[in-house]
């Protein structure tokens, strides 16, 4: 680092002195006025002690000036207290530094002024940089260092990793890791611990082996967290034979498995439908000394209920509530989608009357699929009875229960109890600012429906006939700021085509594009079809040929209407198509 001396007499005893300091091509004045005997006395050392940055303004990392002076003798002072072995003072003059300047530029002012120092202060901001979630600016000093031949310690470097994964930056861990061997570092078992969490939750398994056989080639003695990691990620991506030889190594490594690595298992078990061998592990780890908890006997009751194996999940919620776990929620949620699925409706009835005798309250999601179910079924008089029983508890209905209700009411036709249901809703909306007022059945309580609530609407009409009311809630989509999707327009031309209204329907493709929308499958498939069975095969023929120019990809349904109008015009076209 060269060094340009100037002195200069100001006065009959002070001198000026300006030393001019480069680093990394970067000059930096450091300037002094001070009182002083004959300028024999003058050394190198004294210059360095008293040496001051003028009060000069200069940029921090927020865009605002920060004191050149100022910055420098808290340098000093940063210095100082590392010297006197004032550690934590000293972290805790950084972290107040790092509020107004980078990380980079902090350090290279400090290794102008310390030199001797920086190793110790590098593993202080690193350190610092990691607690405070800086990650960006702990790899750009992590790689300056690297730059340098300098090496963070190895708390700094686990603090990071750690940091890294604890925010799901799975990525940024592992590129970290890979550049910790590559630097030629020893990495530690934590290390290992964390480059093998980062890659499973990456789902890169063949990865996270390559880490673990990297460890025992090592020599580095793995660890019962580290097994449960890998069994965990194994399960879910249903490598069930692997994760049972990950688990045989556990014994072999003289290690004993936990009720996580039990549950982790019998999850695996359950997710392949080898509910025999989890019900097996379920008593190996009884005789193990290691007891089930809620979470085992709710992985078991998931996996009978997804067998629709339904009476052996009420013998193990028995079995449960004998050893003296409360049922909760997510049990309830478990055994009602269960019933659901296998169509047992009385069950899911009784299932709700016992959860109310017993206080638990049922979850958002899971009433919100039971409702949908029994709407889809038309049993409304009981969804009503149900939502009005829970509102009354404090339940809130949100939009997925609102949809799902007008959803069930638009599949029978019965528009009143939609418009009914709709006007209900907005008046529990309460916006009543900026109001518009709603044409036809429906009035609006302030509050535009969304596009899947007029979609629904139309649909609903449209399957009733009521074309003209379909087409009034399509105007105030237009007219609104509620823009028309395709499945909009599909609906329209469905319900025109029904009334034998094909060409009304086929005007309808102008406006789907003008309204940011591209005709899809369904459209061309729906327009063809009709023109089908009116046996014009010219028109048939040339929306084939729009389809195939607009790279729309026909499918079955397109091609049997299409062959059928076309084998009018003769049997060589037909077997052409």
């Amino acid at each position: 680092m060269p060094l340009v001396l100037h002195a200069g007499k100001t006065n009959k005893n002070a001198f000026k002195v300006l030393i001019v300091a480069e680093y990394r091509g970067v000059a930096v004045k450091l300037v002094e006025n001070f009182e002083m005997g004959p300028l024999s006395t003058l050394s190198s050392p004294e210059i360095t002690q008293t040496r001051e940055i003028p009060t000069a303004k200069i940029n921090n990392k927020n865009g605002t000036s920060l004191d050149h002076h100022e910055c420098h003798h808290h340098i000093q002072k940063l210095s100082a207290l590392l010297q006197d072995g004032q550690t934590e003072a000293a972290q805790t003059l950084t972290k107040s530094l790092l509020r107004s300047k980078s990380a980079p530029d902090l350090f290279n002012l400090f290794s102008v002024t310390s030199p001797s120092l920086k190793l110790v202060f590098s593993n202080i901001l690193f350190s610092l940089l990691a607690q405070s979630k800086m990650h960006s600016e702990a790899m750009e000093l992590y790689k300056a260092l690297r730059k340098e031949g300098m090496q963070t310690s190895i708390t700094s470097l686990n603090l990071l990793l750690d940091s890294l994964v604890s925010l799901n930056k799975f990525g940024k861990a592992l590129d970290l890791f890979e550049e910790i061997i590559g630097s030629g570092f020893r990495p530690n078992k934590f290390m290992y611990v964390k480059a093998i969490q980062a890659a499973v939750k990456l789902g890169d398994l063949k990865r996270a082996y390559e880490f673990l056989d990297c460890m025992k080639n090592k020599g580095v003695t793995s660890s019962l967290f580290i097994y449960n990691v890998l069994i965990s990620g194994l399960c879910k991506e249903k490598r069930i034979r692997v994760a049972e030889k990950a688990f045989n190594e556990i014994y072999e490594r003289k290690l004993m498995p936990s009720l996580v690595t039990y549950n982790s298992l019998i999850d695996g078990y359950c997710k392949v439908g080898e509910l025999e061998k989890a019900f097996n592990l379920k008593v190996r780890m009884v005789k193990e000394n290691v007891q089930p908890n809620i979470v085992t006997f709710n992985t078991l009751v998931s996996g009978l209920c997804h067998a629709h194996r339904i009476d052996e999940a009420k013998r193990v919620l028995n079995e449960m509530e004998a050893q003296g776990f409360a049922v909760d929620g997510y049990t309830f949620s478990i055994l009602f989608d269960g019933f659901l699925k296998s169509g047992n409706v009385e069950s899911v009835l009784a299932l709700y009357e016992e959860m109310s005798e017993k206080g638990v309250g049922i979850n958002r999601y899971t009433l919100s699929s039971w409702l949908n179910h029994f709407c889809k079924e038309g049993c409304f008089e009981k969804v009503e009875e149900v939502l009005h029983n829970e509102i009354g508890k404090g339940f809130v209905p949100n939009e997925v229960v609102f949809n799902a209700i007008v959803n069930g009411y638009c599949r029978t036709g019965d528009m009143n109890r939609v418009i009914s249901t709709v006007e209900h809703k907005f008046f529990e909306m309460k916006e009543m600012e900026n109001a518009m007022l709603m044409n036809g059945d429906m009035i609006s309580r302030g509050v535009l429906p969304n596009v899947q609530i007029y979609n629904m609407l139309i649909v609903g009409n449209c399957a009733a006939g009521k074309l003209n009311d379909a087409f009034k809630y399509f105007d105030e989509m237009v007219k609104g700021e509620t823009r028309p999707t395709i499945v909009t327009f599909n609906t329209l031309i469905n319900g025109l085509c029904k009334k034998e209204k094909v060409t009304e329907a086929e005007s309808l493709l102008p406006e789907i594009m003008s309204n940011g929308c591209s005709p899809d499958v369904i459209t061309y498939t729906t327009l063809l079809s009709w023109y089908s069975n009116e046996g014009n095969v010219h028109k048939c023929l040339e929306l084939y040929e729009n389809m195939k120019s607009l790279a729309i990809k026909p499918t079955l349904n397109t091609y049997h209407p299409l062959i059928s109008g076309c084998s009018k015009e003769g049997i060589e076209l037909a077997e052409r198509l």
